[in-house]
């Protein structure tokens, strides 16, 4: 199956141009790598080079066409991709306004903007000086982890897999740069962990007990047990059980290892065995 005929399916036959980028990006691939050992066979060769044509004259894909086409699923289909465009060195470019306008979060630029700037800073301060110069920023995971701990600091929703997809890297290597980011520029992206309050802790304990009525509120909102009532918790009610039960059987056991301590031993007498001789005669006697 040609260019022309996927090109067609996939309502791009009118783009000449477009088809014969594509065209050069399949022979570049196939001079750079061998695209069978990434599991890429030629129809879908084919059509993600036609994608990557299509993305850099800004034409209209329509991608779920695609996925249908190549016989893949989409997961793999964007691994794919991935693993195409970093093997013929396709770059794509992501700007932080780009994002921001793309996802509605205009009001995160400042924020991203001044996280990343902080994270190259501190990130080249852990390095020994003869690393730096060959730290590379530039690359669009770092703007796209940004713009995602951003949005999910200040509780906004954002397409992670999008993001990915958008960035050209995986999921491994995304999460990664999110740990790093996370843990060197806590202030901006960090999220603090939600503490439980002790008091409101206590005062769900009620929710346990069987008899609720017997438990107060003071006026600070702690939660107390009634200690004029006559009947408690059932949960307090079996603690209290086994605990009783312990103690009995400990006085138990106590008791009887001393009994066995003051009880008098009793003399022991060795039993005596005889063997008498027999004579032959009377042998042959029983024998018969």
């Amino acid at each position: 199956m040609d260019f022309s005929t996927i090109a067609s399916r996939l309502g791009l036959a009118g783009s000449k141009l477009l088809i014969r980028k594509a065209e050069e990006l399949r022979r570049f691939s196939d001079v750079q790598f061998n695209s069978s050992i990434i599991g890429v066979g030629e129809i879908a060769k084919a059509i993600i080079c036609l994608e990557l044509a299509a993305s850099r004259f800004d034409v209209v894909f329509d991608r779920q066409s695609a996925i249908k086409m190549s016989g893949m699923s989409e997961k793999a289909y964007m691994r794919s991709l991935n693993a195409m465009k970093n093997g013929i060195g396709v770059k794509p470019s992501l700007d932080v306004r780009q994002l921001g306008i793309q996802f509605g979060c205009v009001r995160l630029i400042p924020f991203v903007k001044k996280g990343l700037t902080l994270y190259k800073d501190r990130f080249l301060a852990a390095l020994p000086p003869s690393r730096r110069t060959s730290t590379d920023f530039n690359r669009p995971v770092f703007t796209a982890v940004a713009f995602y701990l951003c949005a999910k600091r200040h509780k906004l929703k954002v397409d992670k897999l999008r993001l990915i997809e958008l960035c050209g890297t995986s999921e491994s290597e995304f999460a990664t740069v999110s740990t790093s980011m996370g843990d060197l520029c806590f202030d901006v992206f960090g999220i603090s962990k939600e503490k439980k309050n002790p008091k409101a802790v206590k005062g769900h304990r009620e929710l346990l007990d069987a008899l609720p009525s017997k438990r107060r509120r003071v006026d600070d909102g702690d939660v107390s047990d009634d200690s004029s009532g006559d009947e408690l918790s059932s949960y307090k009610r079996h603690k209290k059980m086994e605990k009783q039960a312990y103690e009995n059987w400990k006085i138990s056991v106590i008791s009887s290892n001393k009994q066995e301590k003051t009880a008098p031993l009793k003399a022991k007498k060795q039993a005596t065995l005889n063997f008498t001789s027999k004579s032959p005669s009377s042998i042959a006697l029983e024998a018969l």
